[in-house]
Formats: C-alpha cells, structure tokens, sequence
C-alpha cells in the first residue's frame, strides 16, 4: 500500500507546482488554459485516492491525523477555485460544483471541529441560505464596515501567520509540531476565504439565472446551442447592444482581440433596470433646443413675422427740424399716457 501513499503525495506536490505556474500566466493564453485543465485533472485523481485511501474518517478527530495527510484537507478547496475559473463550458454547472466542493470542504473540517466559532456560525448560516448566502447579511452600513474590517484584519494575521511558519519549515530539521501548524496556517486561510467565494458565487448564480429568464432557452436545444438569430437581433456576445453588459454603452466592440477592455463598461441585471425606470424625473425631458422649437413653429405657421424684428428705434436725424419735432411729440404723449394711466390701473380681477 506504500504505492498509492506516494502516488497521492507526487500528485499533490505536482498540483502545487501547477498552481504556481498559473498564477504567472496570461489568463487569456492558450498555455494558461492547458495549465489550468491539467491542474484540474491531477487536483481530481488526488481527490479519489483521497476517497479510495481513506485518508479521513468521520469517527476521528484532529489529533488523530497524521502530520502528512493534514495538507490533503485542502485539495477539496484547491480543486473548487479551479472550477470556478474555468471558462468556456457550462458556467452555471462550474459554478454549481465548485460550491459543492467548498461545502464539502467546510463539512469536512466541521466534523474534525477546525472551524473556529465564527466560521461554525457562518458555516451553519450558509446550510440554510445557499442560494442567497452573503458572508454579511445586514443592511446596517456600521455593521458592514465592521465586518469587513474584522474579516481583513483576520485574513492578514493568518498571512503573516503562514509566511512565518513557511519560513520556519524551510530551516534544516524542522520539527513536525511546525509543519502541522503550517498545515493547519493554510486551512485557516483557505476557511476565511471560503465564504468569500460562496458569497461570489451565489451572486453570480443569481445574475446568471436572470439572464435565463429573459433569454429563454427553446425547448430541445442544449444551453450552448444558442445561435444568433437575425430575426430577433439576439446575440450571445457579452458586449452585444441587447445584452446586460451592453446597455447604454456606445458601438464599437468591448474586448480586443487579446482580451483587454476597450472602452467603459457596467454589468447590470434586470432589477437595475426596472429601478431606473421608477426613479426617473416626474417630467417630460426636453426632445429639443429652442431655436428647433421656433423653427418648427415657424414652419407651421405659428409665428407672425414683420414690423421691426432687430427690436431697435430707428435713429433720427438731429439736422432734419421735422424728425425732431415729431420724435419729441411722440415721446411727450407717450409720457402723458403714461403718467394718466399707471402700472397696474386696467388690472381689476384682484381688486376686493
């Protein structure tokens, strides 16, 4: 049985190795894609040997595991965040089994009472909301930023944690207590991101299934067999102009050949959609400038044109006796008439 001990240790050293190689690549180049299907792969033969070994038992606690198959808790974890990267396939069922793994990897550890007791309480939280679990559940904005504080300030000790204790395991005849709160370092810090990505995965389960909703797929067809039809401009591309991620934004395409963004651009869902429709101004906004508006109006008639349109006096000739006269006629009377009748005089509506 010394055979399938060293295979599964071979594997999961292998899949290590992988892993880093990942983190150094183009995410959309072909090599990354390749590493990532062969991370994959070796992370699920670790999985069934796993199984096959029975390297973990429901009857046993902690103290009862040896040193070496503690780091085998996380290929479950490991071998999720894998599927949740993938592309290209079905996302909704990549989605849907890496949760599975991430609560099996939770169930794991809380049979072998590793989780802490916030963690336990989330965990239990989780079991009777998957569909909707966010790790914070409450409206109150002060009780968000304490949250998310709390869950940094966590994270960053348990990094500083594992960086000491990976520096320790790396000196000559280090001692098996070391490696084993090593192990237990990498747990922890896979746990605390855990819930970070279930709450990721639900919300983009939820976006996906809306999606569906307003595109259904015809009966019959496998969901990738959704052809762009020209009848009814349907499309399949993400930055298509009937598209969520389309929706208000200019032409042009949204990636380059190469993956990199081109231009701005918002992922929305349906709700969004519905609130900017009830939150908008009470008021017709304006379809047109005035000067349209007077051209319109001109052109229907609607405006009587002549007389003097610059809206000036036309000047008088101060050498001709006649204009002067009459000029100064016309402004005496004008001042008669109006010292006779005041502002205000011929308004007898509001008069009591």
């Amino acid at each position: 049985m010394e055979v399938p001990e060293s295979s599964l240790k071979e594997l999961f050293n292998r899949s290590r190795e992988q892993h880093g190689d990942l983190e150094s690549l183009d995410p959309q180049s072909a090599e990354f894609k390749h590493t990532l299907q062969s991370l994959n792969n070796t992370l699920e033969r670790c999985q069934q040997l796993i199984q096959q070994l029975s390297i973990f038992s429901t009857n046993e606690e902690i103290e009862d595991v040896s040193t070496q198959d503690i780091q085998y808790f996380t290929v479950d974890y490991s071998l999720a965040e894998v599927k949740s990267r993938a592309y290209g396939g079905d996302r909704k069922l990549s989605l849907q089994r890496s949760a599975e793994l991430l609560e099996g990897f939770l169930a794991r550890l809380d049979n072998y009472r590793l989780l802490a007791p916030a963690d336990h309480h989330l965990y239990e939280r989780y079991l009777e909301e998957r569909s909707r679990f966010r790790v914070i559940s409450s409206n109150n904005p002060e009780e968000k930023r304490n949250t998310k504080i709390r869950r940094f300030q966590e994270e960053k000790a348990l990094k500083q944690k594992l960086e000491y204790l990976t520096n320790e395991s790396h000196k000559l005849n280090v001692d098996d207590e070391t490696l084993r709160s090593l192990y237990l370092a990498e747990i922890g810090l896979d746990v605390n991101r855990t819930f970070s990505s279930l709450d990721m995965i639900s919300q983009e389960l939820d976006i996906l299934s809306q999606i569906e909703q307003s595109n259904p797929i015809p009966a019959g067809l496998p969901p990738d067999a959704r052809a762009p039809s020209r009848s009814n401009g349907y499309t399949d591309r993400l930055d298509g102009p009937t598209t969520l991620g389309g929706l208000g934004r200019r032409g042009g395409p949204l990636l380059s050949s190469k993956g990199k963004p081109l231009q701005p651009f918002t992922l929305t869902d349906k709700r969004t959609q519905l609130q900017q429709g009830v939150f908008k101004p009470s008021h017709n906004l304006p379809t047109m400038s005035i000067d349209e508006y007077l051209e319109e109006e001109r052109k229907r008639g609607g405006i009587i044109e002549g007389g003097n349109t610059d809206g000036e006096k036309p000047d008088v000739d101060e050498d001709n006796i006649a204009e002067v006269d009459a000029a100064t006629m016309k402004a005496r009377q004008w001042d008669e008439f109006v010292e006779a009748n005041p502002k205000g005089a011929g308004n007898t509506l509001n008069r009591g």
